[in-house]
């Protein structure tokens, strides 16, 4: 499936994607694609529903329908940093030995089409795309053989990021990645059925129609099952929870000479099999 969530920003509606790429309406089943209805039982039950015989959404998704974070309700959004060797390269740092973990505040989180806005003061805005892991079922010190079972689905993220805030402004890196607007999340949850190697998928953003970033979730230094299973040890991961698994080399921050966002451009990115964001970017 493909699940997702329309309609004005604060009061999407749940919804999934049919066969023919138009929204069906799933409020009548579901309050949110959130909570219990991200745990494995929940997702059956959707899954047991012909999508014929829901109602049909006017509009067309990311065109005259607007689409919001395919998850609502997020309690967690948490980060992996350096989880690239070719981006740790660029970024001059080295391989870590232990995924990094930092996070975004929930009130950055936006819908796939919502423009990014360039915050005050900001010198160096950044683009990265993502591979987003939505938890389904929660648990605390989950063994990573079994760490697909507490998967819901994946999505695309855009994790933005203001370099000179997470870099040198000094104590952790959050500053720079939370700020508002700095979390495009979908366009839809898939969930792991419709995908068929998680360790293998295309990724790629463009700004203005320039492509910057190209890769593949096969080179990730930690994979999705050991990302869930270290996650949970420093926290209990709970449904609509996220984590966020780094990023491939040709961030604006890895440029020569580097590049950033000032507001006016417009960037677009997308995994295969997972769809497509696009973000006009507002100046400060």
């Amino acid at each position: 499936m493909k699940l997702l969530r329309y309609g004005a920003a604060g009061a999407e509606k749940p919804g999934l994607l049919d066969n023919d790429g138009r929204v069906r309406d799933l409020s009548g089943v579901v309050p949110d694609i959130a909570g219990e209805a991200l745990r494995p039982s929940g997702l059956k039950a959707l899954q047991a529903i012909d999508p014929s015989t829901l109602p049909l959404v006017d509009g067309t998704p990311q065109d005259d329908l607007r689409l919001g974070a395919c998850v609502g309700g997020i309690g967690k959004f948490v980060c992996i940093g350096l989880n690239y060797a070719d981006h740790a390269e660029e970024a001059g740092m080295p391989i870590p030995a232990e995924p990094i973990i930092f996070n975004k505040w929930t009130s950055a989180v936006v819908g796939p089409n919502d423009d990014i806005q360039v915050p005050r003061g900001s010198v160096k805005t950044d683009w990265e795309v993502e591979l987003g892991v939505v938890i389904g079922e929660p648990g605390s010190y989950i063994d990573e053989a079994n760490a697909m079972d507490h998967v819901a689905g994946l999505c695309v993220i855009n994790d933005v990021s203001e370099r000179d805030f997470q870099l040198n402004r000094a104590g952790t890196w959050d500053k720079g990645k939370g700020c508002d607007t700095f979390g495009p999340t979908g366009p839809w949850l898939v969930t792991l059925d419709e995908i068929a190697d998680m360790d293998d998928l295309d990724m790629w953003l463009d700004v203005d129609g320039k492509r910057m970033q190209t890769g593949s979730t096969a080179t990730l230094i930690f994979k999705i099952p050991h990302l869930v299973s270290y996650c949970s040890q420093f926290m209990s991961l709970q449904p609509g929870d996220i984590i966020s698994t780094g990023t491939p080399p040709g961030v604006g921050m890895g440029q020569n000479p580097q590049q950033f966002l000032h507001g006016g451009e417009v960037v677009t990115l997308g995994i295969a099999g997972l769809g497509e964001q696009k973000s006009k970017v507002r100046p400060a």
